[in-house]
C-alpha cells in the first residue's frame, strides 16, 4: 500500500451533507417568508426548481461564465421565476438569509468525525473546495470540521476551479510537498477525481449512491469508514 504525506478533502458532499443541510434551509425560509402567497404554491415545487436553478448556476460558475456576485444576485429571482412567481417578489434578505441559514448547519456525512480522528493521529488534513471563503469557513465551524484540518484552498483564493489542476498545484506547493506524496478524496468525478488525475494526484471517489462513472479512481469508497482500509 503506498503511504502518503498529505491528505486532501473535498467539502460538499464529501464531509459536509450538503443535501440533508440545504433542504433544511429551504423549509425553514419557504414558512418564514409565507412563498406560498408570493405565488409558489408547494414546498416541492420551491425545492424542485431550487434544484434545477441553482445546479445550472453552479454550472456556470464551475466554467467561469458567471461570477460569484451575479450567482447570488440571480439565483432566487431564476428559481422563483421557474416556481411559477415573479422574479421581482423575492424578499430582499432572501439570498443573505438563505446562506447564514445553510453555512451555519451541522450535519455531516456518516462516520465523517471517526474516520477525521483517526486519519488526523496519521497525517496532515486539508480542503480543497471550489466553495466560497466565508461560507465554507462558516460551514465547517458550524460542523466542527475545522479542528481537523491545517489548510484550507478555495477556488475564490487561487481564482481557479476544479478541475483545473492550478488549484491543486496551490494546495502543493503552499505544503511544500509534491503530487506523488497526495491523495484527494471527493464526490464528484469532474472537480474531484478527474481534477486531481490532471494534477497527477491519487484520488479517492467517494460514491455512496454506487453511481457509473467514466473515469478509473485510484480508489472507490462507498461509505468514508472504508478510508481506514486505504490510509
Amino acid at each position: 500500500m503506498k503511504t502518503y504525506q498529505h491528505i486532501f478533502f473535498d467539502l460538499d458532499h464529501t464531509l459536509w451533507d450538503y443535501d440533508r443541510n440545504v433542504t433544511e434551509s429551504l423549509t425553514e425560509l419557504y414558512e418564514a417568508y409565507m412563498l406560498q402567497e408570493l405565488g409558489i404554491p408547494t414546498f416541492e415545487t420551491f425545492f424542485n426548481s431550487f434544484h434545477h436553478v441553482n445546479f445550472q448556476l453552479w454550472d456556470l460558475y464551475n466554467v467561469g461564465k458567471i461570477d460569484k456576485d451575479n450567482l447570488r444576485k440571480e439565483r432566487f429571482r431564476r428559481i422563483f421565476a421557474h416556481a411559477g412567481a415573479s422574479e421581482n417578489s423575492v424578499p430582499l434578505p432572501f439570498e443573505e438569509d438563505f446562506m447564514h441559514r445553510t453555512s451555519s448547519k451541522p450535519h455531516v456525512f456518516p462516520y465523517s468525525n471517526e474516520i477525521l480522528t483517526y486519519l488526523k493521529a496519521k497525517y496532515p488534513l486539508h480542503v480543497i473546495t471550489n466553495g466560497f471563503n466565508e461560507s465554507q469557513a462558516k460551514k465547517m465551524k458550524a460542523s466542527g470540521l475545522d479542528q481537523y484540518f491545517d489548510l484550507v484552498v478555495t477556488s475564490e483564493t487561487t481564482g481557479h476551479k476544479k478541475p483545473d489542476p492550478r488549484i491543486f498545484h496551490h494546495a502543493i506547493e503552499s505544503l511544500g510537498t509534491k503530487a506523488e506524496n497526495c491523495i484527494m478524496i471527493g464526490d464528484n468525478p469532474n472537480s474531484d477525481i478527474l481534477g486531481a488525475q490532471n494534477a497527477l494526484i491519487d484520488q479517492v471517489y467517494f460514491n455512496p449512491d454506487g453511481k457509473q462513472i467514466n473515469l478509473k479512481p485510484t480508489y472507490t469508497i462507498g461509505h468514508l469508514k472504508e478510508l481506514e482500509s486505504i490510509l
